[in-house]
């Protein structure tokens, strides 16, 4: 609770801020707790507003995913150097190094990330060394960047939407199938990968949610769920601050409780930490999780039922579900195990 104990005046101090009458409310994502949660964003930490407005709607209306989504295929061949693809440009895509024959990972970062932030520096080079894949990272900044969060929201959704077109048009015309797809995002990305899964009719392999966000996604049914793909796992870091609380895929995992990771003193680490425990986990595995009865079980340890799991991965572990405890070290390697 680090750094919303230090901003507890701030947020009361937010929850009174007045309401513009000429910008009315629509809906009040945020069903429980605060209107005007803490986000810090470039330094400095600013109150985000939870409720949608009408003014929400119309700079997400701004947005044109089919348009603004940009996707950026890494190989191999060329991992550090992007090579683009365009929804319907079949020609642009012969001229890659895309392989059907490989599995393919996208890649979906959070808001005011974007194709240079943590989520792709972290990830990209992990899935790589780890195997010979296709990585297509999404660049949604155009909707993700704007520090109107609940517009970041809205947009979340409409550009998992044209993901999903443009995964769809990829199959077709590559082969590739859904037993080939690993769908992973972070905070906004998790919940986005899940909506991207529920457009491909729950078909992806496998679907990773790090740390899906909490604000703006609690009363939310457009919010990630387990059937969004054939095995579905969130891996919770800051849970009840940042990222969502409660358990929303078919496996979910509570490193150290979920909420505060050893090494880190603000609620940004936490919430970014799951990217190096995943990346981590394509090298060595090692994350081995205790099986708790409850999420507020593995929020406090007390886990004892008979099972493990190992977090994160390669593969999927389809077929596993349940909710699940483990312990790491505050520096790489983080694993224990």
């Amino acid at each position: 609770m680090k750094l919303l104990v230090v901003l507890l005046g701030a947020i009361a101090a937010g929850a009174a801020l007045p309401t513009d009458i000429s910008d009315p409310v629509l809906l009040k994502y945020n069903g429980e707790g605060e209107r005007y949660l803490p986000v810090r964003r470039d330094g400095a930490v600013h109150l985000v507003d939870t409720w949608l407005k009408a003014s929400d709607l119309r700079e997400a209306a701004r947005f044109q995913p089919d348009a603004h989504n940009t996707y950026h295929l890494f190989t191999r061949n060329n991992p550090t150097v992007s090579q683009p693809l365009l929804l319907g440009a079949d020609g642009l895509l012969g001229s890659t190094n895309y392989n059907r024959n490989r599995r393919t990972i996208f890649i979906l970062h959070g808001w005011t990330d974007n194709i240079l932030g943590n989520v792709n520096s972290v990830l990209v080079p992990a899935f790589l060394a780890a195997e010979d894949v296709n990585v297509i990272s999404v660049d949604w900044s155009a909707g993700a960047g704007t520090i109107n969060y609940i517009a970041a929201v809205t947009n979340t959704v409409t550009s998992g939407e044209s993901v999903a077109r443009f995964i769809n048009w990829l199959m077709a015309s590559t082969g590739t199938t859904p037993a080939q797809l690993h769908l992973i995002g972070h905070s906004l990305g998790g919940h986005k990968a899940g909506i991207i899964g529920r457009h491909l009719n729950g078909r992806a392999a496998y679907i990773t949610a790090l740390d899906p966000a909490l604000p703006g996604w609690l009363t939310n049914n457009n919010r990630f769920r387990a059937d969004d793909g054939a095995y579905t796992e969130v891996i919770h870091t800051n849970a009840g601050i940042l990222g969502y609380i409660a358990t929303l895929g078919h496996v979910d995992f509570y490193p150290n409780g979920g909420v505060n990771m050893p090494g880190c003193s603000e609620p940004v680490c936490d919430h970014d930490r799951c990217l190096h425990y995943f990346a981590e986990s394509l090298a060595t595995g090692g994350f081995t999780g205790t099986r708790c009865a409850t999420f507020p079980g593995a929020m406090t340890g007390n886990c004892l039922l008979w099972g493990s799991l190992q977090m994160g991965g390669l593969r999927p572990k389809t077929g596993s579900s349940g909710i699940f405890y483990l312990q790491t070290n505050p520096a790489p390697p983080f694993s224990r195990g």
